[in-house]
């Protein structure tokens, strides 16, 4: 199987140069490592500039190729780009929705989380690109590998349907129950910080702990996002770009829908079909090839149908409420 990408040395390195700026603008000058309550204005803003980071990047990448490749290869590397992020920033969401329980269950306030959720926005990227190079060598070496990450979808998507109304009992979580019988952990938040000296001994704070929750709820969804985008393409500049994109503006998007979580309740029920529909894709790749334009349109009605199906019978439950 040919998975060589167009990408050359300098796009790489000025698409690393491009993400380390952003994560420097963040920390260094908009003040990421501070303490700071984010705004649903503050949060709309950057939701509304990472996505439109990410469509320029799909316009440049398009111009980049039909000036030195040529326009079949431009369409086709840009809806591999646009489906792709489409489909982790989908996935993403519902990684959003842990991210609620986790703060609620430690009382983490709102001023408090921005630093911590920088902090594993850093570890998911890191994470991310470990398992995307392990998978472009598995995909490359073992073409037959792709299956595999079809079926895992497949019943990915229908756990996800059966277990969807289910709510993960931390107290019985094995990272937290591990955490708390091998560290000194104290009993309540230190601001902002990981540890503390205490007597001049070193604890943990429960920040900590939640930081660890976060980094590993990131690593179980990029097992679920990563063979996702294989469905669409094995270009790994493609695939790195796309979740890249995905990760850096899941932190603005929490803050805009952490308040209004269970109003999409039914956004679980679609990521599952996505997952289920991605991974039959897959399954079926050998006698039916479907176009990228397909599964972007798919991929995208089903989205939109379980966002808009949520917020109408959300109002309806409001609207009983009240009378």
């Amino acid at each position: 199987m040919n998975i060589d990408s167009f990408a050359t040395g300098p796009m790489w390195a000025g698409f690393i140069v491009f993400v380390l700026a952003m994560l420097a603008l963040d920390l260094f000058v908009l003040g990421g490592n501070k303490a700071h309550r984010v705004s649903v204005k503050e949060a709309g803003s950057w939701v509304a500039a990472w996505v439109a980071m990410a469509f320029a990047f799909a316009g440049l990448l398009w111009w980049h190729l039909d000036a030195n490749v040529g326009r079949e290869m431009a369409d086709r590397k840009a809806l591999e780009f646009i489906t792709g992020y489409l489909i982790e920033q989908s996935l993403s969401v519902d990684n959003m929705f842990v991210f609620v329980m986790i703060f609620s269950y430690f009382a983490v306030p709102p001023e408090l989380q921005r630093r911590v959720l920088l902090y594993g926005v850093l570890g998911a990227i890191v994470m991310r690109a470990g398992m995307i190079l392990a998978g472009v060598w598995l995909v490359r070496e073992f073409a037959w590998i792709l299956y595999v990450f079809g079926a895992f979808l497949i019943v990915t998507g229908i756990k996800m349907l059966v277990f969807a109304e289910q709510k993960p009992d931390l107290e019985r979580n094995p990272l937290l129950r591990w955490l708390r019988g091998h560290m000194r952990i104290t009993p309540a938040l230190h601001g902002e910080k990981f540890f503390v000296r205490i007597d001049g001994v070193r604890w943990a704070t429960p920040m900590f702990l939640v930081l660890m929750m976060i980094e590993a709820s990131d690593l179980v969804f990029a097992v679920d996002s990563i063979p996702a985008i294989f469905a669409v393409t094995t270009d790994p500049f493609i695939v790195f770009t796309s979740n890249i994109f995905a990760i850096m503006g899941l932190r603005a998007l929490y803050f805009l829908l952490a308040d209004m979580a269970e109003r999409f309740h039914l956004l679980k029920y679609g990521l599952a079909l996505v997952l289920v529909f991605i991974g039959g894709k897959m399954l079926v790749a050998p006698w039916f090839h479907m176009p990228v334009q397909w599964s972007l349109a798919i991929v995208g009605a089903v989205i939109l149908a379980s966002v808009l199906l949520s917020l109408k019978f959300s109002a309806r439950k409001l609207d009983r409420r009240t009378t």
